[in-house]
């Protein structure tokens, strides 16, 4: 595939997120401990979730575990080579390199929105249809609802990469950002860019739009359910535990929806939202679904024993 590319560009120049020192070097600092607390905090849910078989066994839980796991993914792509290229003050991507952020940003991105969606019909039938529960979110069935989210990333990431990759590029070859994105790379071509902004609409946006909405309708028949029912401790907190998900998930939607339904302007703004949902909402998922719960808040503190426990057990065996 790479092999017919008609391009002139070998490289890259990703220009970053500022062209002042001390911004640059704030920004540093402050994605490395973003990028650090991301993978600590994810990595210990995804760990806490599957080496307790009572949370993996549970089709939340088990969504919950994937979604942190996505999270880890997609504040990976970028942000690790970001930071070494500040560190090296090399600001170089491959064309190739250039065109696998693309991909895995898409895959990861979309990926994640479809699980999403997946655990909000999980919360649905779990608050709806109780009694059905156990039945219609068996695993085999989480199992499907985990294949088609992954499916569809790598189905939205393969199809944003096909129409990209061939494009020929002659001209200018500086990124406004940290990492290669399409609406970005798109500028870049030597020919009309129109018909490919149009495929970025019908493909990013409404991708984007459509599983928004969807999202929304689900938790508003889930907020209709629990208002139907009258006020008790249960209902109120699955209302509480609903809007809080809808915060997320408006967190994480908005800005995907503001830089891919409209990708023929560009705003100071894109490049703080492209912060945003690579990553500030990878750390703020696993604090809103995961740390609010009980179980998962008990079966941290377990790891987190066992773990200072092993610690001090070498420690001591050392001395």
């Amino acid at each position: 595939m790479l092999g017919v590319n008609r391009t002139m560009v070998s490289e890259f120049v990703l220009l970053g997120l500022s062209e002042t020192w001390a911004i640059q070097l704030f920004l540093f600092v402050f994605l490395l401990v973003l990028y650090m607390a991301t993978v600590f905090s994810n990595t210990f849910i995804f760990s806490a979730i599957f080496r307790d078989h009572r949370l993996s066994d549970s089709p939340m839980f088990f969504l919950l575990g994937h979604l942190a796991f996505l999270d880890l993914c997609l504040s990976s792509f970028a942000i690790p080579r970001y930071l070494l290229d500040f560190v090296a003050q090399h600001q170089i991507i491959s064309f190739q390199g250039c065109m696998a952020q693309i991909f895995f940003l898409h895959v990861f991105v979309g990926s994640e929105m479809l699980l999403l969606v997946a655990m909000a019909i999980d919360r649905y039938v779990a608050i709806s249809h109780p009694l059905r529960y156990a039945s219609l979110m068996s695993r085999p069935h989480c199992m499907a609802l985990l294949l088609a989210s992954w499916a569809g990333g790598l189905l939205h990431g393969t199809v944003q990469l096909g129409f990209i990759i061939n494009v020929p590029f002659c001209g200018p070859n500086q990124v406004d950002s940290f990492f290669c994105d399409l609406p970005l790379v798109i500028k870049l071509a030597c020919i009309d860019t129109n018909p490919l902004e149009v495929m970025m609409v019908t493909n990013s946006g409404i991708l984007s739009l459509v599983s928004f909405i969807g999202l929304l309708i689900s938790y508003g028949f889930i907020l209709y359910t629990i208002h139907s029912r009258g006020p008790s401790e249960g209902t109120t907190k699955a209302a509480s535990t609903c809007t809080s998900h809808l915060i997320v998930v408006t967190m994480y939607f908005g800005p995907c929806l503001f830089i891919y339904l409209r990708p023929s302007a560009r705003f100071m703004i894109d490049k703080v939202l492209s912060v945003f949902y690579t990553c500030v909402t990878p750390l703020l998922n696993p604090t809103i679904y995961a740390l609010k719960n009980k179980e998962i808040k008990a079966t941290i503190r377990s790891l987190s024993a066992r773990l200072s426990g092993q610690i001090s057990t070498q420690g001591h065996s050392q001395h």
